[in-house]
């Protein structure tokens, strides 16, 4: 099944979401499903006033809960001590 599939316009989601200015920098954002307005007929994810393409390389979630799971298992806490950040 295609991703795009099992959203619709207008759910919120959750996403991964790195800093292309500041390697090493990531957080987990709310995002929505939209018609893709560059693709007709496509969904994209629109967050932080950009249209991303809704594919199979980006982890979308379902609950800010699941991705601040995931968001920890992957880079760690900021609660953590020594942590520079």
């Amino acid at each position: 099944m295609e991703l795009s599939n099992s959203y619709q316009p207008g759910d919120i989601v959750y996403v991964i979401i790195r800093n292309p200015h500041v390697q090493g920098v990531a957080n987990v954002q709310e995002a929505a499903i939209v018609n893709n307005p560059d693709h007709p007929g496509e969904m994209a994810l629109f967050v932080y006033e950009t249209y991303y393409p809704l594919t199979d390389e980006v982890a979308v979630y379902q609950s800010l809960v699941e991705a601040e799971e995931d968001f920890q298992q992957a880079f760690g806490s900021a609660d953590i001590e020594d942590y520079y950040g």
